[in-house]
């Protein structure tokens, strides 16, 4: 049986290099949580980790909320989870994680607390599981998917899916390389004009989208937007003259931040978009739109209206609506056209998804598995995260991290050895040895975190990182 024995979270706090304004928020100081769960297996102990920003105004974008509130709520919810998997017995990992999603939907939904920030906590669990057990028995998270070591049972989460395995859909080979999706949050310069002359950053890093597409040769974006039509045209407008530098072309996604109350507003929104001539070169590089509507319509009724009478939209996908387990299912039927992946919303909930979006794309219908990302930085969290996607078959994902950090400096030097040492495809080391991830033609190269257990080899030293014992 597996059970958990010991749970510890380290806690590190990060300045941004630069804020990050999306939504209705702007990131600038985030504290960084990593989670070092040690679990009872059937061959022993072993531990394993999981780690992630709490950002402010992801999960519950409440306008009046104070941040230290917002963080409190983040870490309240990982030490729920952690303490309700320690009273857990199961015979595979897969049960366990089920169990534990139980327990703490149970609890969410008695506090009133949203399912996507209660299931943040339920993920750390997960993460950690999964690195632990495949840690255990000397695998990487592709291979242990597809050889069914986690017990996933398809059915039990989605009964279309009876008589699948993952095997049936996953890749057989992870990508090696993933496009880097560069995320332009909606207050980043453009152009080195946009920068004042008191904000000029000196550390060696690109700043303006102009300066990342010439420095890391950049070629996939995520454009975001807040739904003020005259300042978005005015921003795509610009944007689209960079895009147009790219060699070989760009392709970008749309990140309509939930900026959209009202239904029928992002349609008429996103057709004055298209009738601007200075914004025609964008639309043949669109690959979708992500979740414009905000939560609390987006799964609505009238969204399957809108779909019927709108049969030229563009590809949208939901993001933070997708957080319980059968959401994915209510937006497919709603005319949505898939959703994304990132880890603090489930590893076992999105192969599901992605038997999901198979069976459409066998159907000949419109499936997508996006990458997005949550902020990932720092020495774990951005290798979990890749090696999920890579397992998952993405090929472009959101990476944001890396613009808004300044490498792995804030983190001991022990970790930016370990990322050296273990990762020397990924990193790269700036002109004073601090790592940054390699970015090369707009790509990441994947290969030794697709190896590694859940992408993490060897023992990450975390004992400089100030810490509590959960359990």
């Amino acid at each position: 049986m597996i059970r958990l024995v010991a749970a510890v979270l380290h806690r590190l706090e990060l300045r941004a290099r630069m804020p990050f304004r999306y939504g209705i928020a702007t990131m600038t100081d985030v504290p960084q949580v990593i989670a070092r769960l040690t679990f009872e297996l059937p061959g022993g102990r072993e531990w394993g980790l999981a780690a992630d920003l709490l950002p402010p105004k992801w999960f519950t974008k409440d306008p009046q909320q104070p941040l230290d509130e917002e963080v409190a709520a983040m870490l309240g919810v990982i030490r729920g989870a952690i303490r309700r998997a320690a009273d857990v017995r199961a015979a595979t990992p897969f049960a366990f994680w089920r169990e534990v999603h139980t327990a703490q939907g149970a609890w969410a939904e008695e506090a009133g607390c949203p399912p996507l920030l209660a299931h943040f906590g339920t993920s750390f669990v997960e993460r950690a599981l999964l690195h632990a057990v495949c840690r255990a028995n000397r695998t990487n998270l592709s291979a242990a998917l597809r050889g069914d070591l986690f017990g996933l049972d398809l059915a039990a989460l989605d009964p279309e899916l009876a008589g699948l395995r993952p095997a049936d859909f996953l890749p057989a080979r992870p990508p090696e390389r993933i496009h880097s999706r560069h995320t332009v949050g909606l207050a980043d310069p453009i152009t080195p004009a946009d920068v004042p002359a008191g904000e000029r950053l000196t550390d060696g890093l690109p700043q303006t989208l102009e300066e990342v597409v010439a420095f890391y040769g950049q070629r996939h974006f995520k454009l975001k937007v807040n739904g003020d039509a005259a300042r978005d045209r005015e921003r795509l407008a610009r944007m689209a003259r960079v895009l147009a530098t790219v060699p070989g072309g760009a392709a970008f996604s749309l990140d309509g931040n939930e900026s959209f109350r009202e239904v029928a507003a992002f349609r008429d929104y996103f057709g004055e978009l298209r009738a601007d001539p200075a914004l025609a070169p964008l639309w043949p590089q669109l690959l979708y739109v992500e979740q414009p509507w905000h939560r609390d319509v987006a799964l609505s009724p009238a969204l399957g209206a809108l779909a019927r009478d709108w049969p030229e939209r563009p590809p949208i996908i939901i993001d933070e609506s997708d957080a319980g387990l059968d959401d994915l299912r209510v937006a497919l039927r709603l005319g949505y056209a898939g959703t994304s992946h990132k880890n603090c919303k489930g590893v076992f909930k999105s192969v599901v998804h992605a038997g999901r979006l198979a069976r459409r794309r066998a159907a000949g219908l419109p499936a997508v598995h996006s990458g997005e990302d949550l902020g990932s930085v720092g020495p774990i969290s951005p290798l979990q995260d890749l090696a999920a996607q890579a397992a998952l078959g993405i090929t472009s994902v959101e990476r944001n991290g890396h613009h808004y950090f300044t490498g792995l400096r804030q983190f001991p030097a022990a970790l930016q050895e370990h990322a050296r040492r273990h990762h020397s495809d990924l990193y790269v080391p700036m002109d004073d040895g601090v790592p940054r991830l390699d970015l090369r033609g707009g790509e990441l190269r994947v290969g030794s975190l697709n190896a590694a257990p859940f992408g993490v080899p060897g023992e990450p030293d975390l004992p400089a990182i100030p810490a509590e014992t959960v359990v």
